[in-house]
């Protein structure tokens, strides 16, 4: 087992002060530390003895990865893990399924769109499912909301402007939401800005009154606050229709293909397909490509984004329909040690405290450590109480 240093990713939305902290690095941080990056996408891979992980394990990807996942996924490590903390709103995005990443990777290459350029979509031809794991309270916006609730919150909203759209809501029980994403989100300008302003004044006396169930409440005091945001963007209308969040530590939330969220605010452990495809309806400065987004989205409705976990090895694994990772959490007493054994690949985290190998490894929290599917078994011991995340393939 050795030491993965992450790829730091500075984005806008980056908290100062949670990675920072987590680490014991001076806070606040003088840049944004949005995301941490523990894997080997060629977009920012972290490095193991200086050498990035992605030219470590071309090196050598029997020895990397093992023969098992080598013959289910390539030559490439199939998963990636990131530390995310969010000070504001992500962009309201989805990621492309597994056939529409390599159609679409495939084009935009034909096009000659080059692969760091701020228009492309597609920046590998692989879908990314993902799991986030909550380190502090954290907040998000996560599939579309059962449409008897969504019908329920707009009535109790009582903007004559947003009423006018209700009547594209699926009244069967059969439709979807198809139709009245996509007219929102493609509302012209003025029509936009006269309905966004009708919510904000129907959201604010929502909010105020405090008589309608708690969930309405909090997804309008959402809607107000990325409107204040990202005053006018058009994601501030496709939030409307989402699932409002709220993680304790430890508690998870699965997003597969195609469904549409945004993370508001906290300190994640996500881990995910290896890829970097996002496609984006607001929210954001970045590319945002409407079109494509559409044709990527599920439309079905989500009731409970969140991820079982269930009692494993001496820790919890959430229960997972992807077969590209997995993701153990163990909670250590002091002096309580911890067997990784696998036939593949390891990325371990250790999010508090510390742990120690035989050999006198040491992971603190807030670093990672890689171990290749030749390493065999490895055990870590706690000093102190501690809490290691192991992914895996």
């Amino acid at each position: 087992m050795e030491h993965l240093e992450g790829a730091l990713r500075p984005y806008p939305w980056g908290s100062h002060t949670l990675i920072a902290q987590l680490r014991g690095e001076p806070s606040p941080s003088p840049q944004p530390q949005a995301e941490l990056w523990f894997g080997a996408h060629p977009a920012a891979p972290a490095t193991v003895n200086g050498q990035g992980l992605d030219e470590a394990i071309a090196a050598d990807p029997a020895a990397a990865l093992g023969k098992r996942v080598t013959e289910a996924h390539g030559d490439q490590l199939p998963f990636l893990v990131k530390l995310l903390a969010a000070a504001a709103p992500l962009s309201i995005q989805a990621h492309p399924s597994l056939e529409q990443a390599q159609e679409g990777f495939a084009r935009e290459n034909a096009e000659g769109i080059a692969l760091n350029s701020p228009n492309r979509n597609y920046k590998d031809p692989n879908h990314k499912p993902e799991l986030i794991v909550a380190l502090t309270e954290f907040r998000a916006l996560a599939g579309f909301r059962p449409v008897p609730d969504t019908a329920a919150f707009f009535a109790e909203l009582g903007s004559a402007e947003l009423d006018r759209y209700a009547t594209l809501l699926p009244t069967d029980g059969e439709g979807d939401l198809r139709a009245l994403f996509t007219t929102l989100i493609s509302l012209p300008h003025q029509p936009r800005v006269e309905l966004i302003e009708s919510v904000q004044r129907a959201a604010v006396e929502l909010a105020q009154k405090r008589t309608a169930p708690e969930w309405m409440v909090e997804a309008a005091e959402v809607y107000l606050e990325l409107n204040q945001a990202y005053p006018g963007d058009v994601g501030v209308l496709a939030a409307l229709l989402l699932n409002v969040l709220t993680l304790a530590p430890g508690e998870a939330a699965f997003l597969r293909a195609g469904q549409l969220h945004a993370y508001l605010s906290g300190l994640g452990v996500e881990v995910m397909a290896n890829s970097d495809n996002v496609l984006r309806g607001g929210l954001t400065t970045k590319h945002v490509d409407v079109p494509e987004l559409v044709k990527v989205l599920d439309f079905d409705t989500l009731e409970n984004p969140r991820a079982e976990a269930v009692a494993s090895n001496g820790g919890v694994e959430f229960q997972l329909p992807v077969d590209s990772f997995a993701v153990r959490v163990h909670s250590l007493a002091d002096g309580e040690t911890l067997a990784i054994d696998e036939d593949g690949p390891a990325i371990v985290l250790c999010t508090s405290g510390e742990v120690r190998g035989t050999d006198g490894f040491v992971l603190s929290q807030g670093n990672g450590a890689w171990a290749p599917a030749s390493e065999g078994e490895v055990e870590l011991t706690a000093e102190g109480a501690a809490q290691v995340f192991v992914a895996t393939a």
